[in-house]
């Protein structure tokens, strides 16, 4: 069996389109059609039912898929952990949310570290969609993201639970009613980013959109809001965690909204089916106990 024809199958049902699957992978429509046909023909099956709307698995598709997902992952294990062997050392590579991968994350890697001394650790810091994408494209195996929807290849769990706060370098009043909130000048997340999502959602069960909210600008990294709110230039949701310092010094001030609570929680992400390598392993083990020592 070709790799490659279950790499094209693959790619072919994540995006559910035989053109658009052709054009990731860098082929010609008839080209992919045929590596998809002789697959079929070494299956003895018809794996996908083709229309002008796309593509959908057949019965035996979904069977041939499950199989595709694992032996692609152990693919990608094996490339992986023999390139580790050259280079004599194990190597670790985990996508994350920014909120943790900025704030939380580098001590729980310090400490793992100690445990684990012969790992070499890489951290890509991206949106939580970002982390879920990479996933799904077999280019990480491990991530760290926030509560929001999943495609169904992806499975979580639970890491820790946190909750937006709002915040400001000032703040006459510890309360305020979410008719004051509209007036407030507000530096929010970027448009789909997880913290923004988890913001809209609690908002709609309001009765309110963000577009009634005076958002004077948005920023992809919780660092630069953070920075531009300690200089007074507005106010900001975002994470506790993120702000443990702030909060306990002082310098910035929460701001509770009548009614509106906005909790979450932080999940380990991977693969339903994924093989995980014996240091990934460890470092999801590692990161459920109570020794990860977020920061």
């Amino acid at each position: 069996m070709e790799f490659q024809y279950l790499e094209s199958f693959y790619t072919t049902v994540k995006y559910k389109s035989i053109s658009k699957a052709a054009a990731a992978l860098h082929l010609t429509q008839p080209g992919l059609s045929l590596q998809l046909k002789s697959l079929e023909n070494e299956m003895g099956s018809q794996l996908l039912v083709r229309s002008n709307k796309g593509v959908r698995l057949t019965e035996e598709g979904k069977v041939v898929y499950n199989y595709a997902v694992t032996m692609l992952s152990l693919k990608g294990n094996v490339k992986r952990d023999l390139q580790s062997l050259q280079e004599s050392s194990r190597k670790l590579l985990i996508g994350s949310c920014r909120s943790v991968g900025e704030y939380a994350l580098p001590c729980s890697v310090y400490l793992f570290k100690k445990f684990y001394n012969d790992v070499e650790i890489q951290i890509k810091l991206m949106s939580s969609h970002d982390v879920i994408q990479r996933l799904m494209d077999h280019t990480i195996n491990l991530g760290i993201v926030q509560d929001l929807p999943l495609p169904d290849e992806i499975t979580t769990q639970t890491i820790m639970n946190d909750e937006l706060v709002l915040v400001g370098k000032t703040a006459e009043k510890g309360e305020i009613s979410l008719e004051e909130l509209k007036r407030l000048p507000l530096i929010l997340r970027e448009e789909g980013s997880a913290t923004r999502q988890l913001l809209q959602r609690a908002l709609k069960e309001k009765g309110l959109g963000v577009e009634q909210l005076n958002v004077i600008y948005n920023l992809e990294s919780p660092g630069a809001i953070k920075s531009s709110i300690s200089a007074g230039d507005g106010f900001s949701f975002l994470p506790r965690l993120i702000l443990k310092k702030e909060l306990k010094e002082g310098t910035l001030n929460p701001i509770k909204v009548q009614g509106l609570n906005v909790t979450f929680g932080y999940n380990i992400a991977y693969r339903k089916n994924v093989v995980l390598s014996t240091c990934e392993k460890d470092f999801a083990d590692f990161i459920h106990s109570g020794r990860r020592g977020f920061c």
